[in-house]
Protein backbone atom coordinates (compact mmCIF):
# COMPACT_ATOMS: atom_id res chain seq x y z
CA UNK A 1 0.00 0.00 0.00
CA UNK A 2 1.90 3.45 -0.58
CA UNK A 3 1.54 6.57 0.94
CA UNK A 4 -1.59 7.59 -0.41
CA UNK A 5 -3.77 4.48 0.27
CA UNK A 6 -2.57 5.17 3.93
CA UNK A 7 -3.50 8.71 4.42
CA UNK A 8 -6.59 7.85 2.53
CA UNK A 9 -7.73 5.02 4.41
CA UNK A 10 -7.31 7.06 7.74
CA UNK A 11 -9.33 9.54 6.62
CA UNK A 12 -11.96 6.72 5.73
CA UNK A 13 -11.78 5.80 9.46
CA UNK A 14 -11.47 9.03 11.05
CA UNK A 15 -14.82 10.04 9.20
CA UNK A 16 -16.47 6.77 10.09
CA UNK A 17 -15.89 7.65 14.16
CA UNK A 18 -16.71 10.71 13.90
CA UNK A 19 -19.97 10.17 12.18
CA UNK A 20 -20.79 7.16 14.83
CA UNK A 21 -19.53 9.53 17.80
CA UNK A 22 -22.33 12.21 16.29
CA UNK A 23 -25.11 9.51 15.66
CA UNK A 24 -24.95 8.15 19.42
CA UNK A 25 -24.45 12.06 20.88
CA UNK A 26 -27.94 12.74 18.63
CA UNK A 27 -29.40 9.61 20.19
CA UNK A 28 -28.30 10.09 24.06
CA UNK A 29 -29.74 13.78 24.19
CA UNK A 30 -32.72 13.44 21.57
CA UNK A 31 -35.67 13.88 23.57
CA UNK A 32 -38.56 11.12 23.33
CA UNK A 33 -41.34 12.07 21.29
CA UNK A 34 -45.06 11.42 21.50
CA UNK A 35 -46.64 9.66 18.75
CA UNK A 36 -48.65 10.68 15.76
CA UNK A 37 -52.03 11.98 17.16
CA UNK A 38 -54.46 9.70 17.45
CA UNK A 39 -55.97 9.02 13.99
CA UNK A 40 -59.95 9.27 13.81
CA UNK A 41 -61.23 5.45 13.73
CA UNK A 42 -58.65 4.28 15.38
CA UNK A 43 -58.71 2.57 18.67
CA UNK A 44 -57.84 3.74 21.77
CA UNK A 45 -54.18 2.70 22.71
CA UNK A 46 -54.00 1.49 26.25
CA UNK A 47 -56.96 1.72 27.39
CA UNK A 48 -57.06 -0.78 29.91
CA UNK A 49 -54.15 0.37 32.33
CA UNK A 50 -54.50 1.44 35.44
CA UNK A 51 -53.72 5.17 36.55
CA UNK A 52 -53.88 6.56 39.96
CA UNK A 53 -57.23 8.67 40.28
CA UNK A 54 -57.16 11.81 43.16
CA UNK A 55 -59.60 9.77 45.11
CA UNK A 56 -56.43 6.75 45.57
CA UNK A 57 -58.83 4.97 43.20
CA UNK A 58 -56.72 3.19 40.19
CA UNK A 59 -58.78 3.45 36.59
CA UNK A 60 -58.35 3.06 33.63
CA UNK A 61 -60.38 4.25 30.54
CA UNK A 62 -62.28 1.20 29.82
CA UNK A 63 -63.75 1.49 33.48
CA UNK A 64 -64.63 5.26 33.21
CA UNK A 65 -66.25 4.91 29.98
CA UNK A 66 -70.39 5.13 29.87
CA UNK A 67 -72.46 2.95 27.52
CA UNK A 68 -71.72 5.26 24.64
CA UNK A 69 -68.31 5.85 25.49
CA UNK A 70 -65.78 8.22 26.82
CA UNK A 71 -64.60 11.69 26.48
CA UNK A 72 -60.88 11.91 27.56
CA UNK A 73 -59.53 15.58 28.54
CA UNK A 74 -55.84 16.06 28.59
CA UNK A 75 -55.42 18.58 31.58
CA UNK A 76 -53.67 19.84 34.32
CA UNK A 77 -53.59 22.34 37.70
CA UNK A 78 -51.97 25.41 35.86
CA UNK A 79 -52.21 25.90 32.42
CA UNK A 80 -54.03 29.87 31.34
CA UNK A 81 -56.20 27.81 28.41
CA UNK A 82 -57.45 25.59 31.48
CA UNK A 83 -57.62 27.81 34.12
CA UNK A 84 -58.20 30.70 33.08
CA UNK A 85 -56.22 34.53 32.87
CA UNK A 86 -57.97 36.60 35.38
CA UNK A 87 -60.28 39.12 33.18
CA UNK A 88 -58.45 38.16 30.11
CA UNK A 89 -59.68 34.36 29.58
CA UNK A 90 -62.41 32.30 31.60
CA UNK A 91 -60.36 29.26 30.65
CA UNK A 92 -62.09 25.86 29.47
CA UNK A 93 -61.97 24.31 32.79
CA UNK A 94 -65.18 25.84 34.16
CA UNK A 95 -66.96 24.23 31.52
CA UNK A 96 -65.92 20.79 32.52
CA UNK A 97 -68.33 19.93 35.22
CA UNK A 98 -71.70 20.87 32.88
CA UNK A 99 -69.55 19.08 29.74
CA UNK A 100 -69.49 15.95 32.41
CA UNK A 101 -72.95 16.09 32.88
CA UNK A 102 -73.59 16.78 28.95
CA UNK A 103 -71.64 13.53 28.50
CA UNK A 104 -73.39 11.51 31.46
CA UNK A 105 -76.98 12.56 29.62
CA UNK A 106 -75.57 11.36 26.17
CA UNK A 107 -74.42 8.12 27.51
CA UNK A 108 -70.91 8.77 27.88
CA UNK A 109 -68.20 8.81 30.58
CA UNK A 110 -65.27 12.15 31.07
CA UNK A 111 -62.08 12.28 32.67
CA UNK A 112 -59.39 14.50 33.01
CA UNK A 113 -56.05 13.13 32.65
CA UNK A 114 -52.97 14.91 33.86
CA UNK A 115 -49.62 14.14 32.04
CA UNK A 116 -47.31 16.59 33.31
CA UNK A 117 -44.77 14.70 34.39
CA UNK A 118 -41.76 17.36 34.55
CA UNK A 119 -43.86 19.33 37.11
CA UNK A 120 -44.62 16.06 39.60
CA UNK A 121 -42.36 17.87 42.39
CA UNK A 122 -44.39 20.57 42.11
CA UNK A 123 -47.74 22.03 40.33
CA UNK A 124 -48.96 18.86 39.12
CA UNK A 125 -48.35 16.63 42.03
CA UNK A 126 -50.63 13.98 43.21
CA UNK A 127 -51.61 16.36 46.37
CA UNK A 128 -51.33 19.53 44.00
CA UNK A 129 -54.25 17.73 41.72
CA UNK A 130 -55.94 16.21 44.92
CA UNK A 131 -56.22 20.13 45.58
CA UNK A 132 -57.03 21.27 42.85
CA UNK A 133 -59.76 18.81 42.16
CA UNK A 134 -61.62 19.67 45.36
CA UNK A 135 -60.82 23.52 44.70
CA UNK A 136 -63.01 23.36 41.54
CA UNK A 137 -65.46 21.16 42.56
CA UNK A 138 -64.49 18.25 39.61
CA UNK A 139 -67.33 15.85 39.15
CA UNK A 140 -65.31 13.56 36.56
CA UNK A 141 -62.32 11.62 37.49
CA UNK A 142 -58.90 13.26 37.43
CA UNK A 143 -56.13 10.70 36.85
CA UNK A 144 -52.19 10.84 37.11
CA UNK A 145 -50.63 9.76 33.42
CA UNK A 146 -47.32 8.14 34.81
CA UNK A 147 -44.45 9.23 32.71
CA UNK A 148 -47.05 10.58 30.25
CA UNK A 149 -47.26 7.31 28.47
CA UNK A 150 -50.68 7.27 27.82
CA UNK A 151 -50.18 11.19 26.42
CA UNK A 152 -47.14 9.30 24.20
CA UNK A 153 -49.46 6.86 22.95
CA UNK A 154 -52.25 9.14 21.69
CA UNK A 155 -49.97 11.87 20.63
CA UNK A 156 -51.51 14.85 22.58
CA UNK A 157 -49.97 17.58 22.97
CA UNK A 158 -51.91 20.17 24.65
CA UNK A 159 -53.41 20.82 27.77
CA UNK A 160 -56.28 20.76 27.14
CA UNK A 161 -56.55 18.31 24.49
CA UNK A 162 -59.68 16.56 23.68
CA UNK A 163 -60.78 13.27 22.94
CA UNK A 164 -64.33 11.36 22.02
CA UNK A 165 -64.22 7.79 22.08
CA UNK A 166 -67.09 5.61 21.27
CA UNK A 167 -68.29 2.08 22.56
CA UNK A 168 -65.80 0.43 21.15
CA UNK A 169 -62.99 2.53 22.53
CA UNK A 170 -62.81 4.41 18.70
CA UNK A 171 -61.97 7.92 18.22
CA UNK A 172 -64.48 10.16 16.52
CA UNK A 173 -63.48 13.85 17.34
CA UNK A 174 -60.44 15.27 18.57
CA UNK A 175 -59.21 18.61 19.37
CA UNK A 176 -60.95 21.36 21.36
CA UNK A 177 -63.50 21.31 24.05
CA UNK A 178 -65.14 24.50 22.02
CA UNK A 179 -64.14 27.41 19.99
CA UNK A 180 -64.15 30.24 22.68
CA UNK A 181 -61.40 29.66 25.51
CA UNK A 182 -61.78 33.18 26.76
CA UNK A 183 -65.34 33.65 27.11
CA UNK A 184 -67.92 31.19 27.93
CA UNK A 185 -71.35 32.91 27.06
CA UNK A 186 -69.51 33.54 23.39
CA UNK A 187 -68.76 29.80 22.43
CA UNK A 188 -70.66 29.18 19.22
CA UNK A 189 -69.59 25.67 18.45
CA UNK A 190 -69.65 23.39 21.07
CA UNK A 191 -67.40 20.70 19.26
CA UNK A 192 -67.27 17.58 22.16
CA UNK A 193 -70.71 17.92 23.24
CA UNK A 194 -72.19 18.28 19.83
CA UNK A 195 -70.03 14.97 19.07
CA UNK A 196 -71.43 13.09 21.85
CA UNK A 197 -75.19 14.32 20.39
CA UNK A 198 -74.13 12.72 17.65
CA UNK A 199 -72.71 9.73 18.35
CA UNK A 200 -75.38 9.31 21.17
CA UNK A 201 -78.08 9.21 17.91
CA UNK A 202 -75.56 6.68 15.73
CA UNK A 203 -75.04 9.11 13.50
CA UNK A 204 -71.27 10.67 12.71
CA UNK A 205 -69.39 13.78 13.75
CA UNK A 206 -70.23 16.88 11.42
CA UNK A 207 -66.89 18.26 13.33
CA UNK A 208 -64.03 15.41 13.52
CA UNK A 209 -61.26 17.87 14.07
CA UNK A 210 -60.47 20.95 15.72
CA UNK A 211 -57.24 22.50 16.77
CA UNK A 212 -56.10 21.88 20.46
CA UNK A 213 -55.21 25.01 21.66
CA UNK A 214 -53.43 25.37 24.92
CA UNK A 215 -50.06 24.68 26.88
CA UNK A 216 -47.98 21.71 25.91
CA UNK A 217 -47.71 19.01 27.77
CA UNK A 218 -44.59 19.10 30.06
CA UNK A 219 -42.86 16.04 29.34
CA UNK A 220 -39.56 14.60 30.62
CA UNK A 221 -36.76 13.52 28.59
Amino acid sequence: MNISNISLSRVFTACAVLAAGAFFASASFTPTEPNAELAIGAVAPLSDVKMTNVDGSAMSLVDAAGKNGLLVVFSCNTCPFVVGNGTKSDGWEGRYNETAAKAEAYGFGMVLINSNEAKRNNHDSMEAMQSHSKEQGYSMPYLMDSKHALADAFGALKTPHVYLLDQDMTLIYRGSLDDNVSDAKAVTSFYAMDAMASASMGKPCEVSTTKAIGCSIKRVQ
